[in-house]
C-alpha cells in the first residue's frame, strides 16, 4: 500500500507543483514545504495497492492559501521599528568599541620590549599564586572547564577560583544577574573594564561590578583564554559567609591550559572529602558535591527543541530581588510545555480563531464539525491543553480558569513557535507570601528570568 499525494495552483493539476510518495501508512500526515504565502493551492490523493493507483480523491475543501498569523488585518506588529532601533544602539557600541581597540593597539606598538618582557616575567612568577585555594568569608568567581568525566583543575589539583571581594552587599543578586549577561562577551571584558572605570567611583553598584569584571580579566589572564563559558543560574552559597559564582564551559579535547591540567570528576571530589569537614561544607565544598548535577544542567540547558508548534504554561514567582520563572529540569532554557504538532506556523484562520477563545474551557467545550477549517488544529490544541495540565499537576475542571495569550505567536527561531497557556490574571505571577493554588510534581525548575531569558537567546538565535 501507497499514497502519492500531489498539488498544483491549477484546478485541473497541469501542471504540478510537487508529489510526495508515501510507503509507509503508520501516520496518514505529510508536510507539504516551499509553497508561497497567498497563493491558492490545489492538493488529491491517489492510493496504490496490488491492483495499481486508484483515481485521485479531491482535499477537504477542495484548496487553501497557505497563510500567517500575522496576515490578520489590521494588525500592528507589536516590534514595529525595535530592530531598527536596536541596531542604530549596536552600531554606536561597535564604534566605541573599535575607537577603543585602535587606541589600545597603538599603545601597544609603542610599548617598549623591555616592558613586555617585564610584564611576561612577572606573570610567570607570581600567576599561579593568584588562585584562591580556601574560601574566607567574601565572593568569589570559579570555571569549570570539562570534557566528558575530567575537570580543569590548578597545579595544586583545586578548580580554578579567583576572588572578586571580601564581602558582599545586600544587592549582589542584583550584580549577579547583570555579571550573568558578559557570558555573551566574554572577548570585551577588558574594553568593558575601561569604559567602566569612568564613573566607577561615583557609584558603590558600579564598583562591586568593576571587581567582577577585573576577576574575570585575572581568570581569562591565568588560564589564557578569553571565553569562560556560561553562567550557573544561581551562586552557591554556604553558612561561612561565602558566594561563589560559578561559569561553565565544555571544551572539546583536553587541551592544555596556562597553570592547569585535567582530572577525573570522581578523583577530585575524593580527595576535596578527606580534607573537609561535612558538618559545615563550605561553598567550594558544595560545588564538589554538587558537581555532577551542575554539569547535567548545563548539557540539559545547551539542547534546542525540535521544529514544531508547542504549547508552553507561562507561571512566574517572585521574591524581593528578582522573578523566577518555572522550567522543566530536563530542558531548563524554554518553558514547561507540550509538542501540538511538527508544523510551526499558525495560519490565519487558526489565529483568527483562536482569538475568538475566553479560555481552555472553550477548547474543551468546542465542537469538532466536519466542514470546519480548523478541525484538526482544536482537536491538536484540546489535547495538548490536557496534556500540558496534567505536567504540571492541575485538575482538568480547573481548565477554566486558565486562557491562552492571544497577543501574539511567540516565534524562537529555527522554526519553533509557541502559543501560552495562562492561569488566572492573579495567580500568573506568585507573590512572596501567597499560596501557589498550582503545585506541579518533581521535575522542575524556578530559574532566574534573566538566565531564562540568556538561555533562548543562547540556543534560538
Amino acid at each position: 500500500m501507497a499514497l502519492a499525494v500531489e498539488w498544483s495552483s491549477s484546478e485541473d493539476f497541469s501542471p504540478l507543483a510537487g508529489e510526495i510518495i508515501m510507503d509507509n501508512l503508520q501516520s496518514l500526515r505529510c508536510t507539504i514545504t516551499g509553497l508561497r504565502t497567498g497563493q491558492r493551492y490545489y492538493v488529491h490523493v491517489s492510493a496504490y495497492n496490488m491492483r495499481g493507483w486508484g483515481p485521485p480523491r479531491k482535499s477537504t475543501p477542495a484548496y487553501a492559501s497557505p497563510s500567517n498569523w500575522k496576515d490578520c488585518s489590521g494588525r500592528e506588529p507589536r516590534h514595529r521599528g525595535h530592530t531598527e532601533a536596536l541596531e542604530r544602539l549596536l552600531q554606536q557600541v561597535r564604534a566605541a568599541h573599535q575607537h577603543y581597540n585602535c587606541r589600545e593597539s597603538s599603545k601597544l606598538q609603542n610599548a617598549g620590549r623591555k616592558q613586555s618582557v617585564s610584564r611576561s616575567l612577572k606573570h610567570l612568577f607570581h600567576s599561579s599564586n593568584k588562585f584562591v585555594k580556601t574560601l574566607k568569608r567574601g565572593l568569589y568567581l570559579s570555571v569549570i572547564f570539562f570534557y566528558k568525566d575530567n575537570l580543569l583543575v590548578t597545579n595544586e589539583d583545586q578548580i580554578p577560583i579567583v576572588e572578586i571581594d571580601d564581602s558582599h552587599s545586600s544587592s549582589v543578586m542584583q550584580d549577579f544577574l547583570w555579571f550573568t549577561k558578559l557570558s555573551c562577551m566574554w572577548d570585551d571584558i577588558r574594553w568593558l573594564r575601561q569604559n567602566m572605570s569612568i564613573s566607577v567611583s561615583s557609584s558603590t553598584a558600579l564598583q562591586a561590578r568593576q571587581k567582577m569584571l577585573s576577576a574575570a580579566a585575572q581568570l581569562q589572564n591565568l588560564l589564557g583564554t578569553h571565553n569562560l563559558g556560561r553562567v550557573f543560574y544561581e551562586p552557591i552559597k554556604d553558612r561561612h559567609g561565602n558566594m561563589l559564582i560559578v561559569t561553565i564551559r565544555e571544551v572539546e579535547s583536553l587541551y592544555s591550559f596556562f597553570n592547569g591540567k585535567w582530572m577525573q570528576v570522581s578523583k577530585l571530589q575524593s580527595q576535596r572529602k578527606s580534607l573537609s569537614t561535612p558538618e559545615e561544607p563550605t561553598a567550594l565544598d558544595i560545588l564538589l558535591i554538587t558537581i555532577q548535577d551542575i554539569l547535567s544542567y548545563h548539557k540539559r540547558s545547551q539542547q534546542r527543541l525540535p521544529p514544531g508548534l508547542y504549547l508552553g504554561y507561562l507561571k512566574l514567582c517572585s521574591s524581593v530581588d528578582q522573578i523566577k520563572v518555572l522550567v522543566l529540569q530536563k530542558l531548563p532554557n524554554v518553558l514547561c510545555h507540550v509538542k501540538i504538532r511538527d508544523n510551526s506556523n499558525v495560519s490565519k484562520d487558526e489565529w483568527e480563531w483562536i482569538q475568538t477563545l475566553s479560555g481552555s474551557e472553550s477548547v474543551e467545550s468546542m465542537d469538532h464539525t466536519s466542514d470546519c477549517p480548523t478541525q484538526l488544529f482544536l482537536y491538536e490544541l484540546q489535547m495538548a491543553v490536557k496534556a500540558l495540565l496534567k505536567q504540571i499537576n492541575l485538575p482538568l475542571h480547573q481548565a477554566k480558569h486558565f486562557r491562552l495569550y492571544t497577543q501574539e505567536v511567540l516565534e524562537l527561531g529555527h522554526n519553533v513557535s509557541f502559543l501560552l497557556l495562562l492561569p488566572a490574571s492573579d495567580d500568573v505571577c506568585t507573590a512572596p507570601g501567597q499560596n501557589n493554588p498550582y503545585t506541579p510534581h518533581s521535575g522542575f525548575l524556578n530559574l532566574p528570568l534573566q538566565m531564562f531569558e540568556l538561555g533562548i537567546v543562547a540556543c534560538f538565535t
